[in-house]
């Protein structure tokens, strides 16, 4: 089995141009004393926008690594995928993000259900959780509740997982089961049941993506009650040891963050526990590196700021169609937003400040930063002009992007400050 590194961070490139600028963030972060991997990411449904392959990403993952002289392991992760669509990233990923989201909450068969609470049956009564302070009563009704919740939706990662096995004819891959698009944070007893369904269903899984407290929007910052993730994320990290070893799993499975992208309040309190506990994370990031080429392109000026005053334009006037299929992941006061008539006469420094992800800064906005974070589609229908417009200001993005992710993100998750 291919083994996942202690630290590792998703970078997303809607537009496959910036892989090198990403990976400049990982030599840097090496280069301070931390190894973290980079694992390039892109989901089916932003292929399907921008009109790409998963081929393009091992392409563009390749390259930045010949390119950079990396001599370190990476990753090319087929990010969200169900039975549905798996197979066209078969050839090029190495990483597999099982997304059973439309199957959480469904029930299961009768009979399954019922082997699941007999087999769990031991853990009737108190459990104790090394790591946790306090006692969890499991009742077989509970038992029952968690399987009717959640049974259905690891069995159907199972069926990806043996999918993804049989065509590869090898385990020479990483899995990653993702549970974080549930009604409701995860408890830590539903986490080490999970957990039980997952070693049942014989899913060597690396990574898990748990959903946590607060609001994991797109692009901005978390919003919701820091203490309250904090004691979640330390009992997720208590609740992995504990179900390693009483279910054989991965040795190394470790906690996955999703849309990671930007949480700054959260990052702090994640790296103490990181630091406390000895424990891994992947951090999943992936639509501020398209965030941070509009900036580049805004701050170059001339046909660069053109082309970023356009796309607010367009954005602007295909807010609901733009909107839509994010909807649960973006909270955007429309009034906030400025007219598209105002951000024509901004200039360079206006138009950066706005979109730029810096809380300090009276100017930014971050209606702007979502509304532009989704709208990546109209850069898409641009074509060649875009990315034309990418080569001929490479240098001034480069910088963006790699001061995005290195002093935003690794410095302040990894690293520390």
């Amino acid at each position: 089995m291919m083994a996942l590194e202690k630290f590792s961070m998703g970078v997303g490139d809607r537009f496959g141009r910036q892989g090198k600028a990403q990976l400049a963030a990982f030599k840097l972060a090496k280069e301070s004393g931390v190894d973290i991997v980079p694992v390039w990411n892109k989901s089916h449904r932003e292929h399907t926008i921008v009109k790409t392959t998963p081929d393009a990403v091992r392409a563009e993952a390749d390259e930045a690594v010949r390119a950079g002289d990396w001599k370190g392991p990476y990753h090319v992760d087929a990010d969200h995928i169900g039975l549905k669509n798996v197979d066209l990233f078969i050839a090029s990923s190495d990483f597999f993000t099982l997304d059973v989201a439309d199957f959480i909450d469904e029930a299961p068969e009768t009979a399954d259900l019922d082997a699941f609470v007999k087999k769990q049956s031991k853990y009737l009564g108190y459990l104790e959780i090394p790591g946790i302070d306090q006692e969890f009563e499991v009742s077989r009704t509970w038992l029952e509740q968690i399987g009717r919740r959640f049974l259905l939706a690891v069995k159907e990662a199972g069926k990806i997982y043996r999918h993804v096995l049989s065509a590869k004819g090898s385990d020479d891959f990483i899995t990653e089961v993702s549970v974080d698009e549930s009604k409701a944070p995860q408890t830590p007893v539903e986490m080490f049941f999970i957990l039980a369904m997952v070693a049942d269903e014989g899913i060597p899984a690396q990574t898990i993506a748990p959903k946590f407290t607060g609001r994991f929007n797109k692009g901005v910052d978390y919003a919701g009650d820091i203490k309250q993730f904090a004691k979640e994320f330390d009992e997720d990290v208590a609740v992995i040891s504990f179900a390693v070893r009483e279910f054989g799993l991965p040795a190394n499975l470790k906690l996955s963050v999703h849309s990671g992208s930007d949480k700054f309040s959260i990052y702090k309190p994640i790296r103490e526990t990181l630091q406390r506990t000895g424990a891994g994370l992947h951090l999943k990031t992936a639509g501020t590196t398209w965030l941070e080429e509009i900036i580049g392109l805004a701050e170059a000026g001339g046909d660069g700021l053109a082309i970023a005053k356009e796309v607010y334009r367009t954005a602007f006037g295909r807010f609901d169609e733009l909107c839509a299929p994010y909807a649960p992941v973006i909270d955007i006061d429309k009034r906030a937003l400025p007219s598209a008539e105002t951000v024509d006469k901004w200039t360079s420094e206006q138009f950066t400040h706005a979109l730029r992800h810096d809380l300090a800064c009276e100017h930014y906005n971050s209606n702007v930063r979502q509304l532009l974070h989704v709208g990546y589609k109209v850069a898409a229908e641009m074509g060649a002009r875009y990315l034309d417009a990418l080569d001929a200001h490479e240098a001034i993005v480069a910088r963006n992007v790699l001061e995005n992710i290195y002093e935003r993100h690794m410095k302040r998750v990894f690293i520390g400050e």
